[in-house]
C-alpha cells in the first residue's frame, strides 16, 4: 500500500495539532505478523484532520468512542486517541523488517521509518514538525535482545524506555533479536556516553570493534569540540541489521547501518574509509536532522547535505583519513555531477509538496551537491565564521524545527557577509557550471559557461613537466561572479597545464584546453599531489561523459595509470567508470578492443582486493578466465570467490552448478547463489525481478545477476516499457524505484528503445514518481548512444 502525505495536508494538520505524546506497546512475538497498541495524547484546535496508519487490519477509540476510519474531528481542548493494529513483517526493508538467518535460524528484526514509514507500525502523525515525546514497551520472544532509543528496562520479555524529549517519529526505532553487542563508554569534559555495537550472531566474529569503538569516539571529540554542546541524547548504540536499503539511518541513540559494514572478506580501503564516513555522517546527524529537525521535506538538504559536509571535513581534520577531501571530490562530487545533468534535476533547496517527490530527493542534489555548495560557502565566509554559525542554528531551534532562512540567517550575522544572492543562484537554481581557460601568448581567461552565472572563489594552478613530474608552479584564488575572469597575473606565463578548479574549492565542471588534456592523457601518472591529481581524472571523465574525449581515450587512460593511483577511493572509482566507459559509450565496433584493453590492464594488478573485483565485471577473456579459476583454487576471501566464480559463470567456463557447490552457508552465500543462477539464465532472473516476491536484498543481487556483465535480457526493452506502469502501482515507492532503475534496459541502446521509453512518458496517467525513473534511464541511454557516435567518429 502506498503512502502519500502531502505538504498541505501536513501543514494544516500542524497548525491544529500540538503537545503529542505517545505510548506504543508493540508485540512481536507473533511468528508473521506483529501487533502494536498505541494511545496518542494530544491538544488540538477545532477541526478535522486524520492520523497515519499502515497495517492489515485496526481499530480505532478517540476520546473513548470507536471511529470507524482514520479521520479525526476534534473539539478545541484534550484528546486520547487510541488505535488496535495487526500487521505482517516488512521483507523490503520498510516499517517493521524481519529477517531469518540461514547460517543458523536466528531471528532479527529493524525498524526503517525515513520519510514517513512509522505508520507502518505506530499511528501516529508521521511528519517531522510534529514532534513528541514517547513511552515504547516491546514485548518479545524470551531469547531477543531489544534496542530502542534511549536505555531500556526490562520486566520479564517486555522491554521499555521512554523518550522525554520532542523527536519526530521517523526517529523512532525498534531493534530485536538475537543480537550480539559489545560495549564501551566515551568520555570527555562535556559528557559521558555509554556506547554498543550489535550484530548479527553469525557476523560477531568478523567486527572489528576496537577500530569502530576508535572512530566512534573520534567523531564525538570532534564533534564535542566543534559543535558547541555535546552530544543531545542518551546513549549511543549502532545496530548493523540485514537486509538493509542504505548505508545507514540516524534514529536517536539506536544507529542502524547495513551490516555489509561488517566485512566478512578482506575490504578494498575504501570500503573501510566509507564505513568511516557513514559513521561520521550518521552522528553529524544527532545535531542536524535530530536535535534540530527539518519542518518539512523541502528542506532535507538541511540533514543530508550537513552530515555529509560534517563527515568529510571531520575525517579530514581527525587526520586518519587526511585526504578525505580527494575522496570526495572523486565520489561525492561524480555522483552530484552526474545527478545534475539529468532531467529530473532539482535545486538543492528542493520544492517536495508530497511524501513521494521528497522519497525520491534522496539523491546526488540533496547529499552530494548541497556538501560541496556548503564546502565552497564554508571556504568563502571562513571556518570560524562557518562554525559560529552553525552552534548559533543549534542554540536557536534546538528539539525543534527549523527551515533554510534560519539557519542562513544564523550564517550571515556570524558571518557578516549578505548571503541572499548566494543563495538565490546556488540553492534554489539547477545545473553545474562549467569552468574553463582561455588561453592566449598574452592573456589568461576564465570562461562560466552556464545558464545561471553563479559566484565562484577558485584556485588556479599552473603546472609543469619538471625532472618527470607534473608539479605546480604557480597559484592563485580568484573570485568569479560573470562569464569571463582575466587571471592577469598568469597571463604569458609558460606552463603545460592548468587547472581552473585547483584544490577543489568550488562545485563546478573543470574543463581543459586540447593541449592540456593532451598533457593529461600522457602524463596523468606523473602528477603529484593526489587532489590535482583527482581533478584530472575527473575532468577527462566529464569530458567523456559529455561528448568531448572520446571514450576509447579513457579506457586506455585508465589502463595506462589506474596501477600507479595511490588514492584508493579514486582508484575503484575510475575502474568503475573506464567500465561504463567500456559498456556503454565506446563504439560497439570498439568493444572488444576496450574490455581485451581492460582486461590486461586489472588481471594480476596491485592491489588485488581492487582490481579482481573490477575484473569480475568485465567480460573476461581466456586469460582472465584462468586467473580467476586459479584464484578459486587459493583464495579465502569469500566475497572475491563470488564474484570471480560468478564472472566465470558468465563466460561459460562453469556451470550454475559450481555456486551451488560452493561451500558457504552464510546469508551472503544465499544471495551470491540467486546472483549467480541470474546469470546463467536471465529470462528466469527477469521473471524472478518482475513477477514474484522477493527481499529487498534478493532483489538486489537478482538485478546485479541479471546486469552483471552489461548483457542483460536481450529483447526487453519492449517488455520493460509495458510492464513499468504495473510494477510502479504493486511495489512500494522504495522497491518500485530501486526495481526499475536496477533494470532500465542499459544494455540496448537504440533509437527504438528511446522512442519506447518516449512514448511512455508522453502517456498523461503515468505518476509522477515513475516518470522521473523513465526520464532519468531515457536520458543515460541517449547519453551512451550519442558518445557511442563521437567514439565512432573518432
Amino acid at each position: 500500500m502506498k503512502t502519500n502525505l502531502s505538504r498541505i495536508d501536513a501543514q494544516s494538520r500542524a497548525a491544529l495539532i500540538s503537545d503529542v505524546h505517545y505510548d506504543i506497546a508493540l508485540d512481536i512475538t507473533g511468528e508473521s505478523t506483529f501487533t502494536s497498541i498505541t494511545t496518542a495524547r494530544f491538544t488540538s484546535k477545532e477541526g478535522k484532520t486524520f492520523f497515519d496508519l499502515v497495517a492489515d487490519s485496526f481499530s480505532a477509540t478517540l476520546d473513548g468512542t470507536d471511529i470507524a476510519g482514520r479521520d479525526l474531528d476534534l473539539a478545541a481542548g484534550e484528546h486520547v486517541l487510541q488505535v488496535t493494529a495487526t500487521s505482517a513483517y516488512n521483507r523490503t526493508g520498510e516499517g517493521l523488517h524481519k529477517f531469518t538467518d540461514p547460517a543458523d535460524d536466528k531471528d532479527y528484526l529493524y525498524t526503517q521509518f525515513e520519510p514517513a514509514y512509522a505508520m507502518k507500525v505506530f499511528a501516529c502523525f508521521d511528519q517531522p514538525d510534529l514532534k513528541a515525546t514517547y513511552s515504547i514497551s516491546v514485548t518479545a520472544p524470551q531469547n531477543y535482545v531489544v534496542v530502542l532509543n534511549e536505555a531500556t528496562t526490562r520486566e520479564g520479555n517486555t522491554w521499555s524506555c521512554t523518550i522525554d524529549y520532542p523527536l519526530s517519529t521517523y526517529l523512532i526505532a525498534v531493534c530485536a533479536g538475537e543480537y550480539e553487542s559489545v560495549h564501551d563508554t566515551y568520555s570527555d569534559e562535556h559528557k559521558t556516553i555509554e556506547l554498543g555495537l550489535y550484530a548479527r550472531a553469525s557476523l560477531v566474529s568478523h567486527m572489528d570493534s576496537e577500530r569502530l569503538f576508535r572512530q566512534t569516539k573520534e567523531g564525538f571529540a570532534y564533534y564535542h569540540e566543534n559543535f558547541g554542546r555535546p552530544y543531545p541524547f542518551g546513549k549511543y548504540d549502532q545496530i548493523f541489521c540485514p537486509e538493509y536499503n542504505m548505508g545507514a539511518m540516524e534514529n536517536v541513540g539506536a544507529v542502524t547501518f547495513r551490516d555489509e559494514y561488517i566485512f566478512t572478506s578482506e575490504p578494498t580501503p575504501y570500503k573501510i574509509e566509507r564505513r568511516n564516513d557513514t559513521i561520521l555522517h550518521e552522528m553529524a546527524h544527532m545535531w542536524f536532522g535530530d536535535l534540530v529537525t527539518m519542518q518539512w521535506w523541502d528542506d532535507l538538504w538541511l540533514n543530508e547535505s550537513f552530515a555529509t559536509w560534517s563527515a568529510a571535513i571531520a575525517q579530514s581534520e581527525i587526520g586518519v583519513y587526511e585526504n578525505a577531501w580527494v575522496t570526495f571530490a572523486a565520489v561525492e562530487k561524480a555522483w552530484a555531477y552526474s545527478q545534475d545533468q539529468l532531467p529530473s534535476t532539482h535545486p538543492i533547496a528542493a520544492d517536495a509538496p508530497d511524501i513521494e517527490t521528497a522519497e525520491q530527493n534522496f539523491d546526488g542534489i540533496t547529499y552530494a551537491k548541497g556538501a560541496s555548495v556548503l564546502k565552497q560557502l564554508q571556504a568563502y565566509v571562513g571556518r570560524d565564521a562557518f562554525f559560529a554559525g552553525v552552534r548559533a542554528h543549534f542554540a536557536n531551534h534546538a528539539y525543534s524545527n527549523a527551515t533554510f532562512a534560519d539557519l542562513l540567517a544564523a550564517l550571515e550575522e556570524s558571518s557578516g557577509f549578505d548571503l541572499q544572492d548566494w543563495a538565490e543562484k546556488w540553492l534554489r537554481t539547477t545545473g553545474v557550471s562549467r569552468l574553463y581557460p582561455v588561453i592566449t601568448p598574452d592573456s589568461f581567461t576564465i570562461v562560466q559557461d552556464s545558464a545561471v552565472m553563479r559566484p565562484h572563489r577558485v584556485g588556479v594552478g599552473l603546472y609543469s613537466l619538471i625532472d618527470g613530474h607534473l608539479t605546480r608552479t604557480h597559484h592563485t584564488e580568484v573570485f568569479i561572479d560573470g562569464e569571463r575572469t582575466e587571471v592577469a597575473e598568469f597571463a604569458g606565463i609558460d606552463h603545460d597545464l592548468a587547472l581552473v578548479n585547483d584544490d577543489d574549492l568550488t562545485y563546478c565542471l573543470m574543463g581543459l584546453t586540447e593541449p592540456h588534456m593532451r598533457v593529461v592523457l600522457d602524463h596523468l601518472g606523473q602528477i603529484t599531489d593526489p587532489m590535482a591529481r583527482a581533478l584530472c581524472w575527473s575532468a577527462a571523465w566529464e569530458a567523456t561523459r559529455d561528448g568531448r574525449l572520446p571514450a576509447r581515450e579513457y579506457v586506455r587512460l585508465v589502463a595506462r595509470f589506474a596501477a600507479a593511483e595511490d588514492q584508493p577511493a579514486v582508484q575503484e572509482r575510475l575502474l568503475n567508470q573506464a567500465i561504463t566507459a567500456a559498456k556503454l559509450y565506446v563504439d560497439p565496433a570498439w568493444r572488444d578492443q576496450a574490455f581485451a584493453l581492460l582486461n590486461d590492464a586489472f588481471r594480476g594488478a596491485a592491489p588485488a582486493t581492487i582490481f579482481d573485483r573490477a575484473l569480475a565485471r568485465v567480460p573476461l577473456d581466456e586469460a582472465s578466465s584462468r586467473h580467476f579459476a586459479q584464484l578459486l583454487e587459493t583464495s579465502t576471501n569469500r566475497e572475491v570467490r563470488w564474484l570471480a566464480l560468478t564472472a566465470l559463470i558468465a563466460f561459460g567456463e562453469r556451470g550454475v552448478e559450481a555456486a551451488a557447490a560452493e561451500d558457504d552457508t552464510s546469508s551472503e552465500g544465499a544471495v551470491s547463489r540467486l546472483r549467480a543462477r541470474a546469470v546463467a539464465d536471465k529470462r528466469w532472473a527477469w521473471n524472478e525481478i518482475t513477477t514474484v516476491e522477493h527481499t529487498n536484498l534478493e532483489l538486489r543481487y537478482l538485478i546485479d545477476g541479471l546486469t552483471f556483465n552489461g548483457n542483460g535480457l536481450e529483447g526487453a526493452a519492449e517488455e520493460y516499457f509495458r510492464i513499468a506502469p504495473q510494477l510502479w502501482d504493486r511495489l512500494s515507492n522504495e522497491m518500485a524505484q530501486r526495481t526499475l532503475e536496477g533494470i532500465y534496459p542499459m544494455w540496448e541502446i537504440t533509437e527504438d528503445a528511446l522512442k519506447a521509453a518516449d512514448d511512455l512518458l508522453a502517456r498523461e496517467d503515468i505518476p509522477a514518481g515513475l516518470r522521473r525513473v523513465l526520464s532519468e534511464g531515457r536520458d543515460r541511454a541517449a547519453r551512451a548512444l550519442r558518445n557511442q557516435r563521437v567514439d565512432a567518429a573518432s
